[in-house]
This record gives structure tokens, sequence and C-alpha cells, in this order.
């Protein structure tokens, strides 16, 4: 048999222009830059984004798939707008999920390297909410530091199954662990807030460490609730000018 023969160099450079497309109209429609409901032109992105129709067609094609797009009758895609249902949907069913990961976790093992490696996300956190006031600087080191501890819990389930349907879930709109995040910043109780978030992450480990798979189930279900009353404060508007993404959610 033959030796697979590399991808062309035009090949791998289409696939980087879609990725880096799909990255830019995300992050353009989370930061209000296109409203919910509004036709997606796909000449004003090649003008705008700078590539050519094919990545930018990959890209709203990967955004349908991630539910940001709806695809249109006529052909073409607008911007999806979402209940608040359901987004706390998509929420609980992430902490459902994480919730069956980190119970498996538990039951099964996990390799010492990977406790090692969660407790030293662990640390970084401490050492960010060390401080009595958090800048914007200190809740992106907060928000690295949450994905990779929460990417490591995935991780310890020793699950490609359950890896995969996490992955996917984490990509619903605002269902991230840290989609609400910024919704806590400079607020009196911010810190208060991430002090509790950061217990629970000590909790799960320590459940998963002696082998406690109901406990830590529990501890992640409860986990995720601290996303819906983000969620519930997001939608009340005051906080628009930090994640004006939020404006895709519609209360009723």
């Amino acid at each position: 048999m033959s030796a697979r023969m590399p991808l062309p160099a035009a090949d791998e450079a289409g696939g980087s222009q879609a990725v880096k497309a799909q990255l830019r109209l995300r992050e353009m429609i989370l930061a209000g830059e296109l409203a919910g409901g509004a036709r997606i032109a796909e000449l004003t992105l090649v003008e705008r984004l700078g590539v050519s129709r094919t990545p930018i067609r990959a890209a709203l094609m990967r955004l349908e798939q991630e539910g940001l797009l709806d695809a249109l009758p006529n052909g073409g895609y607008a911007v999806r707008t979402f209940s608040e249902r359901d987004v706390s949907d998509a929420i609980e069913l992430r902490g459902t999920v994480e919730g069956l990961a980190v119970r498996l976790a538990a039951e099964r093992g996990v390799a010492g390297v990977v406790l090692a490696e969660a407790r030293t996300c662990l640390e970084e956190i401490d050492r960010v909410l060390e401080q009595p006031a958090l800048d914007d600087e200190s809740f992106t080191r907060y928000v690295a530091a949450n994905q990779r501890f929460h990417n490591l819990l995935a991780e310890m389930a020793g699950s490609t199954v359950l890896a995969r349907e996490l992955e996917r879930v984490v990509n619903l709109p605002f269902a991230s662990p840290s989609g609400f995040v910024v919704v806590q910043a400079n607020t009196p109780r911010a810190r208060d807030m991430l002090i509790v978030a950061q217990d629970q992450h000590r909790q799960v480990l320590d459940a998963i460490e002696r082998r406690e798979g109901a406990r830590a189930e529990g501890i992640m279900r409860e986990h995720s609730r601290i996303a819906q009353r983000n969620l519930r404060e997001a939608v009340q508007g005051e906080h628009l000018d930090r994640m004006p993404g939020v404006r895709l959610i519609r209360q009723r």
C-alpha cells in the first residue's frame, strides 16, 4: 500500500483561512457586531475579513452547526437568537454531562499526573482570588485557568464518547464553563462568587481522588447552577456594555 500523501499546501491554507474566518465571525456575533436576525452577506464578509468566499462559506456552515446561525430556506444564513430557556437548557445539559464525566472519573480512577495538573490549575485560580479586587486582567487569567480545569475534568473520564459530546455541549452558545463569568466582573460580589465556584472545584477534585462518584456528580451539577444565576442577571440588561452578545437572548 502506498504511503499517504500529505495535503497540498493550498488545502492547508484553505482550512486555516476557514478556521480564522470562523473564529472572527463568532467573535463578531458575540460582540454584537452582527445583530440577531440579521442576514449574513457573504460578499460583505469577504471584504471585511479579507478572505475568499470558499473559507467564508465553510465558516458559516460550521457556525450553523454550533448553533449561532440559522440556514435560510432560500439560501444563506442569519444570526440566530435564543430564548432564555434555550440557554438555560444548554447550561443544564453541560452540568449533566460534566456530572457524568466526573462520576466516571471517580469510579474508574485517574492518573496522578492528570490530578496534579488539575491541582496546578486550581492553584493558579487561588493566586487570582488572593487579590482583594479583580480587574479585567484577573478575570482573563481566571477564565483561562477555569477552562483548563474543566477540560481536565472531561479528560479524567477516559471516554472519547463523553469527551466528544461534552465538546459539542460547551460549543452551544453561552453554555461554556466561563460563558457568563464576565457578567460578574467589577461587581461588588464578583470575588465572593468566584470563591464559591473555586470551593466547588476543590470539592469535586477531592471526591474524584476519594473515588466518591455520586458525590462528585452532585457537586458538578450544583456547580452549573452558578452559570444559571449569571444567565438570569445577564438577561436583565445590566451588562450589555461588557457582554453585548447577550442581546441575542430573548427573555420570552
